[in-house]
């Protein structure tokens, strides 16, 4: 209900202004009521209504200020706003916990603000909404122009009174009301974003997040809060500092002055120019406020007041090639020691100490980063001048690995056999079993537990085994048969005739990945492996017949059996186990002595150390087996034998010791020339 127009003093004693005088007493508040209070509040306005100082504690007088238009006591003193642009948009709590009068007195504290800003569509540009459980737009940001089509907006604004959704008003600020589609300027233009929110009570919702989000986007938050606002909340939606963003008004009563402090933030002074601002490099006023800014080359600090050198080194686009050193705003390249800057400023080159002509190496000149070092020519040693050099005999000075014998020629050597023997693959071995026959069957684990990497390592074992061999259709014979839940014969004795067709076929068997079903190999190879159908030579030859088991785990079916079988039937058994293999289960399969049959390796990236061991025990000449046919030491052929044995290791004992004699005197003539 409005209150009466104010009336004559003639008037005061009608019926009909008593009556509705009545009626307008009975909704204000009982703190508006004609009281003591009332008196002390009208003494603060003693300076404007001094011709009526002695009657206003009587009820009439009080009554009479009480009912002059609201617009009077609304209005701010002093001259208009010149804010610049400025686009402002306010956000009002409409909930139901503001109170008819109180909403009013926010309604006129909002015509009283207009009336002190510079309003037009170059200027400060405002917009309204209020807010509950919804959100209401009162008018946009681009709707008005003019201060008097604003007010009248506001006149109208009827309360939403319902709950009290802080952050859903919030959210329709920042992504409908500062829009470019409702009237905000564009981000380019750079033109401030203030939003006022205005509440008496706590939100329902969440604040924090959609508050950090609007202030991300440059907007500035002004939260003010009436009576029983919230300041937890208040401060969670302010912009930093909150001291001058943060405001509590006791009572709607005083929302004017806040009005007038607001006033002073978008209207204030220059408070670059007062100074105490605090800032390093440079101020930057805004209304009411100001921000700190750096000079190039520099960046703003945490505190938003100091300000530090960029690193333009840890952006990684420097392009120096060795070290980037950083300076305010700028760089520069640094190349390491025993390198120079090349015209680029970027890259860095060697520099190039033997290019000087003043090293005197006999041989080369390297540069290093330390200076010059001389090297020798292969076949070379360096002096301890550090620049003459010296042939050497490279079978005294390096570890040529020659099984039997080195010879030095010029710049390299080679390795010789003894005769009867042939040079191997590798360039330096001789031994290979010769001297005898062998049929041979390798029983190779692909149970799942070996693991396909370690499968191809067995696969080179093998391999190497192949390699000391003498494999021939009338030499050895080689059989590779896989095993893990089943069995599979892979090639059997009598295809493949030289070392080179065995080697390719083991590198192309396939893992076969399942169960270890040792007894069920140990079976066929008794049964079928070394069957003359197989390839395997009739037993009226006295070929020894030898089959290797290899193993990496504990067999799941029983071996003893077909163990004792093999043999039994003249079978010599090697038993070969990496890994997890169980020694009662090798010992169990290998001939006797097991010290002589039994091959153990931790992993599969150790078992070449088994082979020199299996070597001695397959070779014939260099180890005989069970089977192999003995001759008597005094029969007239093993005598003829030993001797014409005897007399080639003696014969190369002569070459050797001639040998050695040729480098002595070979030393002897380098020393006399040296001195």
């Amino acid at each position: 209900m409005r209150p009466p127009p104010p009336l004559a003093p003639a008037a005061w004693q009608s019926p009909a202004w008593a009556r509705c005088l009545r009626r307008y007493l009975v909704q204000l508040p009982g703190r508006l009521r004609p009281s003591a209070p009332l008196c002390g509040r009208a003494s603060e306005l003693s300076g404007r209504l001094s011709a009526m100082r002695g009657l206003l504690c009587s009820p009439l007088p009080v009554l009479l200020f009480l009912l002059q238009p609201w617009e009077t006591l609304s209005q701010f003193a002093g001259p208009r706003c010149r804010t610049g642009p400025l686009d402002l948009v306010f956000v009002i709590d409409s909930s139901r916990s503001v109170r008819p009068f109180e909403f009013e007195t926010m309604r006129q504290f909002l015509v009283g603000l207009l009336r002190g800003l510079d309003v037009g569509p170059n200027a400060t540009r405002v917009g309204v909404i209020q807010y509950s459980s919804q959100v209401q737009s009162v008018f946009p940001l681009g709707a008005f122009s003019r201060r008097e089509d604003m007010e009248r907006a506001i006149r109208a604004l009827v309360p939403l009174a319902q709950g009290t959704m802080t952050g859903l008003a919030i959210q329709y600020a920042m992504n409908v009301a500062f829009s470019v589609a409702e009237g905000a300027r564009p981000p380019e233009a750079r033109v401030p974003r203030v939003a006022v929110i205005v509440t008496d009570g706590r939100p329902q919702d969440r604040v924090a997040e959609v508050a950090a989000q609007a202030r991300a986007r440059g907007i500035e938050i002004y939260a003010v809060g009436v009576q029983r606002a919230d300041v937890g909340s208040l401060r969670a939606m302010a912009s930093p500092p909150l001291d001058e963003h943060v405001f509590l008004v006791e009572s709607f009563n005083l929302i004017q002055e806040f009005g007038q402090q607001f006033r002073g933030r978008l209207c204030g002074k220059d408070l670059c120019a007062e100074g105490g601002h605090g800032c390093q490099h440079q101020c930057v006023s805004t209304p009411g406020t100001f921000r700190c800014a750096c000079n190039p080359g520099y960046q703003l600090a945490e505190d938003n007041k100091s300000c530090l050198a960029i690193d333009l080194c840890t952006g990684g686009t420097h392009g120096c090639e060795h070290h980037c050193i950083s300076s305010p705003g700028s760089y520069f390249c640094r190349c390491r020691a025993g390198f120079v800057l090349q015209q680029d400023q970027r890259s860095c080159r060697a520099i190039d100490h033997c290019g000087f002509g003043n090293h005197s190496c006999q041989h080369e000149c390297v540069s290093t980063f330390g200076g010059p070092r001389c090297h020798c020519r292969e076949g070379h040693d360096l002096l301890p001048d550090g620049r003459s050099c010296q042939a050497r005999d490279l079978c005294n000075g390096v570890d040529h690995g020659c099984e039997f014998q080195c010879v030095s020629e010029g710049l390299s050597y080679r390795c010789l056999c003894p005769e009867g023997q042939q040079l191997q693959a590798d360039g330096k071995s001789c031994n290979r079993c010769r001297e005898g026959h062998v049929d041979l069957v390798l029983l190779v684990d692909g149970s799942k537990s070996v693991r396909p990497q370690n499968f191809e390592l067995v696969k080179r074992f093998v391999n190497q085994i192949v390699d000391f061999l003498d494999v021939s259709p009338e030499g050895t014979r080689v059989g590779l048969v896989q095993f893990s839940s089943r069995v599979r014969t892979e090639f059997p004795l009598g295809r493949y005739g030289t070392a080179a067709e065995v080697k390719q076929a083991v590198l192309a068997v396939e893992y076969m990945e399942r169960g270890t079903m040792t007894g069920l190999a140990l079976r066929h190879m008794v049964e079928h492996s070394f069957s003359e159908a197989q390839g395997a030579r009739p037993r009226a030859l006295n070929v020894p017949r030898v089959g290797l088991v290899f193993t990496d785990g504990r067999s799941q079916d029983d071996i003893s059996v077909w163990a004792r079988r093999a043999k039994e039937e003249g079978i010599v058994m090697y038993a070969v186990g990496v890994g997890k293999a169980v020694e009662e289960e090798l010992r169990q399969i290998a001939s006797e002595p097991a010290e002589l049959h039994v091959s153990y390796s931790p992993d599969f990236g150790t078992m070449t150390h088994l082979l020199e061991n299996l070597r001695g025990s397959i070779c014939p000449e260099e180890g005989i087996g069970a089977g192999t046919e003995l001759r008597s030491l005094c029969e007239c052929e093993s005598l003829v034998e030993f001797q014409g044995r005897t007399l080639g290791a003696l014969e190369k004992l002569t070459q050797s010791l001639a040998q050695l004699t040729a480098r002595l005197e070979d030393l002897e003539n380098q020393l006399a020339t040296q001195e």
